[in-house]
């Protein structure tokens, strides 16, 4: 008794959390996302919301080409995280891990504002690559590297590195240094040895930093806004104007609810492909 009281007192406020801050408002929303008005002008219960989305270009083709960019997002992360973990853990002295991490760390000290805007004044046409590039001679004007997709996919693997860096330093940390040395030793090819010993051990830990990557840069709104400009359009700027803007909460719950079906989906078919269980992926 005295087990399960102490039990119960751990987890009572993180399931108060879980249910005041997480589900009730999530079950609002999902409820508002179903009003709307009747012929009459009457509240009433209506599919209109959705309808909406499909009935509208724009809606839909943002909707697909952030589902589209946050894949593109989460492959380039992914394949520069590897190299990454890998001489973290394997190559790197003893001595070195703790600093590599920490400057790992250190970008995300300050707020993701402050680091998009870093790259801001590094890109724009009067930044400090556009400086030495004229000074150098490279270039006879300025070029304008920022407002286009190419920086803004920088700018989002670049805000998402560290999840995907963390969770494959954890599992590649365990892979035994023998079976490397073994492959290597019995004339494997290094390409042979990454897909059939690395990245199959690394499987987990690839698939929950994939996870994770996609979901935040799913749901990102300040990277594609400052970096991408007017013309990279992201869903999450389509949900902001239908809150703030248009003050149409039905119709911005319904987009937000949408966003959440794709990244469920999404999660599940990655689950399906890499025939990885969500219990394995989340430990």
């Amino acid at each position: 008794m005295r087990s399960r009281l102490g039990l119960w007192l751990l987890l009572t406020p993180v399931l108060l959390w879980l249910v005041l801050l997480i589900v009730l408002p999530h079950i609002d929303l999902l409820l508002m996302s179903f009003r709307g008005e009747n012929d009459l002008g009457e509240p009433a219960w209506t599919l209109a919301n959705y309808a909406n989305f499909f009935s509208e270009p724009v809606y839909w083709l943002t909707f697909a080409r952030t589902a589209l960019y946050a894949v593109i997002t989460t492959a380039i992360t992914a394949m520069l995280a590897m190299p990454v973990a890998f001489y973290i853990t394997k190559l790197a002295r003893q001595r070195a891990r703790g600093a590599l991490l920490v400057l790992l760390l250190l970008p995300f000290w300050v707020s993701e504002l402050v680091r998009v805007y870093g790259w801001m004044i590094l890109l724009r046409e009067s930044g400090v690559l556009n400086h030495f590039m004229l000074a150098l001679g490279l270039v006879h004007k300025p070029v304008e590297m920022l407002y286009n997709d190419a920086s803004m996919i920088m700018g989002l693997v670049y805000t998402s590195m560290l999840f995907m860096v963390v969770p494959l330093v954890s599992v590649m940390d365990s892979l035994d240094d023998s079976l490397i040395e073994a492959a290597h030793d019995l004339g494997a090819h290094k390409r042979a040895i990454w897909r059939t010993i690395i990245i199959p051990h690394c499987k987990p830990g690839l698939v929950s930093g994939s996870i994770i990557v996609f979901m935040l840069t799913l749901g990102n709104y300040l990277t594609p806004n400052l970096m991408g400009g007017k013309n990279s359009l992201w869903f999450t700027e389509q949900i902001y104007n239908q809150f703030i803007a248009s003050f149409n909460w039905n119709q911005g719950a319904a987009f937000g609810f949408l966003l959440l079906l794709l990244s469920s989906l999404m999660i599940w078919l990655g689950l399906k492909l890499t025939r990885q269980k969500l219990g394995e992926v989340a430990s």
